[in-house]
């Protein structure tokens, strides 16, 4: 069952409403993702029933973000080229006005991922921030151990970074683990209970996290919101799809089907059952 604080008169009904207009709406999500989940993130948005596009190339990337309903951007396998991509959609995007996402993945880890990072937020503060609470914490400023790409810190105490970071840049910051955390830069903070273990031994499932942010923040206009319904919506199917994997024997090879198969098919009355979301002001 799901524990929910009222605050904002938010409902899991409007969560799953989020949901219903990503399927209905299809928007166009552009990403500019790394090369080890490019594949797995389309698929991921296509069973959610959003349209991807992934285009990086200079002499088409401003024209695919002036057609766009959201942008994307995940450094996982960064280079000066695709920076310079990044870059250029994210200008477009902010005179558009669409709303942006950034996962800052491996933030920390290297040098050149920190300059990469903070010449995207010189360009224009993208609409939401979410990374695990390595990488939030060290956009934020605060010096952390990574490994590599994973998180090497806590996720309690990425909060009050993510809190800082989210007031920087005006917009929404996820921090994701066990329980994931989504701020913004008027106080709300919300915390999401669901998920599986499993879900960080397949590559892509995060960045993926990433992109369904998009999907959400195309049809919803509140980007806190529209960030909080991907993420609780995520967390549910993963759940659901782990049990079901389980069951039959299986590992998570097969869990990488079972979640593009629950994506496309959970229902609203599994959503609000399984639903684990505190709301605070």
């Amino acid at each position: 069952m799901w524990d929910l604080f009222v605050t904002h008169q938010l409902q899991a009904s409007d969560l799953w409403a989020d949901v219903l207009a990503v399927r209905s709406q299809r928007p166009l999500v552009h990403s500019i993702t790394n090369l080890v989940v490019m594949n797995y993130n389309a698929n991921c948005l296509l069973a959610m029933g959003a349209s991807p596009v992934m285009a990086h190339a200079h002499e088409e990337v401003c024209g695919m973000a002036a057609i766009a309903q959201a942008l994307v951007l995940n450094i996982g396998t960064l280079e000066p080229y695709w920076i310079e991509s990044m870059r250029q959609a994210l200008s477009v995007a902010e005179k558009r006005g669409i709303k942006t996402v950034l996962d800052p993945v491996g933030a920390g880890a290297t040098s050149y991922r920190n300059q990469s990072i903070a010449a995207l937020l010189a360009q224009a503060n993208p609409s939401v921030i979410r990374g695990n609470a390595s990488e939030i914490m060290s956009v934020a400023g605060v010096a952390v151990q990574t490994r590599g790409v994973d998180s090497g810190a806590d996720v309690a105490d990425s909060l009050q970074p993510a809190r800082a970071l989210a007031a920087k840049t005006g917009g929404v910051v996820c921090v994701s683990g066990e329980v994931d955390h989504v701020l913004d830069a008027s106080g709300r903070h919300a915390s999401l209970s669901n998920g599986h273990e499993w879900m960080t031994r397949i590559t892509g499932v995060g960045c993926s996290a990433s992109a369904l942010v998009g999907a959400f923040c195309a049809v919803q206009p509140d980007a806190w919101r529209a960030t909080l319904s991907a993420m609780a919506y995520l967390g549910v199917v993963g759940e659901v799809a782990t049990e079901q994997v389980m069951a039959q024997g299986k590992g998570v090879g097969s869990l990488q089907i079972a979640l593009l198969d629950q994506l496309q098919l959970l229902d609203q009355a599994t959503f609000e059952q399984r639903l684990k979301l505190a709301v605070s002001a």
